[in-house]
């Protein structure tokens, strides 16, 4: 059973940073488009940032110029740095394939607030 491991989560002010992981295992997530998603309360989950094998990366508009994703493929892991963050951004962030095709993990909390 493959397990998305998400964590890096926290309660921030506003303008300040967080570094999310994702530790995937057994599986190796080098071969596959990678993304993290968020939802925050009364929302859908979106789509905020993919990374293709190439290391391509896309981004939500949202996010744009403030969010970068990553990814260590002997760590097989992925990460999604944060910064300047904004209380828009508050949710629970969620790392897996895109497409979506392995089973979700528990998710990692992001709070912004002053």
């Amino acid at each position: 059973q493959v397990q998305l491991v998400e964590s890096g989560g926290g309660l921030v002010q506003p303008g300040e940073s967080l570094r999310l992981s994702c530790a995937a295992s057994p599986t190796t997530t080098s071969i596959y488009t990678m993304g993290w998603y968020r939802q925050a309360p009364g929302n859908q989950r979106e789509l905020v940032a993919t990374l293709t094998p190439r290391d391509n990366a896309v981004y939500a508009d949202s996010v744009k110029g403030r969010f970068t994703i990553t990814r260590n493929n002997a760590e097989n892991t992925v990460y999604l740095q944060m910064n300047n963050l904004e209380p828009e951004d508050t949710a629970v962030y969620y790392c897996n394939t895109h497409p979506i095709f392995l089973p979700w993990g528990q998710g990692t909390q992001v709070t912004v607030s002053s």
